[in-house]
This record gives structure tokens, sequence and C-alpha cells, in this order.
């Protein structure tokens, strides 16, 4: 039964002294029989009391506001939780009775928001994909791996050339990104054909196994599975999500998920910082640095339309499309 020690240091660096920052913070793993939850300490800037209730999505969450002006506010979560291995879906009990089970659940809450699609304008070719993708005899836990195996095959693992911001038709044209953008096409996948798909935020452990989102935060999605539940699939690392993924939240997409955000008084400008760390068995992680650490996410940048989303990768994928035109 792997036991990790998980850090989770969230830092936002303000341009001007600011005030009143209230915040919503999803930091707090799940519970069941596949993930127990040790001991969890957070510690807050100011020390401001945390409202802590469970969500729509069975979440919990926390909310809290740090009244005093201030320059700067740190989030530090130190987490220690143990997992267990998760049986997998048997492939051959009663496909057909599964596929008609899907049609049962169109109608039925909590599953209709995990079916509804979104829009975007590569819609109607990934449709045309999934239904190429798709073999007559696939189980659903077939068909979800045999998706998972082709965004994984066909989107380009690359940090930094999309964001939080990034749309479906940004993550469809540059055909690259990062494990968020993978598990929302995955989703997309997956409801076309009426299985039932949501957004999962967490972490993925230990960081010796060369997985893409190692020690660090990482999102992937779940399949619906008649006879058997929610199935973790990771399409970043083509896998069944299990005993080294640490559920923290799940949703229809990133922002029922997202670990921290808030509002605030004062300065327009400010810099937000992530670092994770984790540490195996009996060892602790090692405190990530707030100002030297290897996982850095700043907030976009509004830009004019004409430079929106474009990027030194984006501007490649362009000036190979003009060559190839001429």
């Amino acid at each position: 039964m792997p036991e990790f020690k998980i850090q989770h240091i969230t830092k936002y660096t303000y341009d001007g002294p600011v005030r009143d920052s209230a915040n919503q913070i999803i930091l707090f793993p799940m519970q069941d029989d596949f993930q127990e939850v040790l001991k969890q300490d957070v510690s807050i800037t100011g020390e401001p009391p945390v409202d802590i209730y469970t969500d729509y999505y069975g979440n919990k969450v926390g909310s809290f506001t740090y009244r005093d002006q201030h320059t700067e506010l740190v989030i530090n979560s130190q987490l220690w939780v143990s997992t267990k291995h998760r049986p997998l879906p048997v492939n051959d009990i009663f496909p057909a009775q599964q596929w008609a089970d899907y049609e049962r659940l169109r109608y039925t809450v909590p599953y209709i928001d995990f079916l509804k699609q979104e829009y975007f304008d590569g819609l109607p070719e990934l449709e045309q994909i999934v239904q190429a993708e798709r073999q007559a005899h696939d189980t659903p836990y077939q068909a979800a791996l045999r998706f998972c195996q082709y965004v994984y095959d066909n989107f380009t693992y690359i940090k930094g050339v999309t964001s939080v911001e990034s749309t479906l038709d940004d993550i469809w044209k540059l055909k690259a990104g990062v494990c968020q953008d993978f598990a929302h096409i995955l989703m997309e996948m997956l409801r076309l054909i009426g299985i039932p798909a949501r957004y999962v935020s967490g972490y993925i452990c230990p960081n010796r196994n060369g997985m893409r989102g190692e020690g660090a935060t990482h999102a992937w999605a779940e399949a619906y599975i008649p006879d058997y539940g929610w199935l973790g699939i990771d399409p970043t690392n083509n896998c069944v999500a299990n005993e080294t993924h640490v559920r923290l939240a799940v949703g229809r997409n990133f922002s029922d998920c997202s670990p921290v955000k808030g509002v605030y008084k004062g300065a327009h400008g400010h810099k937000l910082e992530v670092a994770v760390s984790v540490g195996y068995d009996k060892e602790m992680p090692t405190a990530p640095n707030a100002e030297h650490h290897e996982i850095t996410f700043e907030e976009p940048v509004i830009k004019p339309a004409s430079d929106f989303s474009r990027n030194s990768y984006q501007r490649h994928l362009e000036m190979m499309q003009q060559q190839q035109q001429q």
C-alpha cells in the first residue's frame, strides 16, 4: 500500500499592496476505499480562518478571506496520503447490456453533467475520428483505452504552449499541450459515444518512473463504466490511473477543479507560482523553494486579438503550413 508525502505551495506576488483576498481552495484529497488521507496541514499567510464545505460534485472545498494589506499570499499544503490498487474492469461481461445502460444514464443525475458536449470548431472532425477509432465489438472499457491511446499518440506533450485560458479549438489546432489539455480532448471523445466522462485534478506519484507530470499537479479523465464505477484514465501517460495517482477533485472541466482561485482589492498585476514536491514511503518531501522551484505557472497576459495564443511553437506550425502551401 503506497504512502506519499506531498507538499503543494501556491504563491501570489502582487505589484503593490492589496487587501481582502477572497479565495477558494480545493487542496483536500478525496477519501474512499482506495485513497486515505493520513494527515494534512494547510497554512496560509495571515492565518485566516478557513470554512470547509462539500460541493455538488463531492469535493471538499475551503474558502477564506485575508483582509489585511499584503504584497504576497502563500498557501502551503502538506499532505500524507496512502493509496490502494483498484481492480480493473472485466472486459467481456455483458458488453451489449453495458452500452444499453448508458441510454438510461443520459437522463440520470449526476451523469447528465458529464455527458454534455462542449462545442468547438474541430468537433465535426473529432466525431469522424471517434467513429473511425471505435471498434464494433468494443466494451466501454476497451473503447476508453482505445481513445486514450489515440490522444497519447496524436497529441504532443509540450509545456508552455497552452494555458488555463486555452480553448478546445486552440488545443485541437496545436495538437499539443499538457495534461489538462489531453484530459479535455479525451473527455470529448468519450462523451461523443455516450460514456459519461469527468475531469480529475490531483498528483501523480512517484517521480521515479519517468511519467509525464510526475511529482507535480496533474490532470486526467474518469470514464463511468456500468457495473464497475468511475475508471481513471491518464492520456498523458497512456495508462489507467491507479495507486500512483492521488485524486484532489472531480468536475465537468478544469474550472470545477482549480486548486486555488480568488479575487482581491488593489494593484492590478500579480504573478502566480506553484511548486509541488513528493516524498516516498518514510521520507519527507524536500520543501519547494518559493523563489527557485521546478514547476512554475504564470497567469496569462491578455494580448491584442492579433497576438492571442501565439507563441513560438504556434508560429513554427504556421511557418510549416505556409511552406506546404507554396
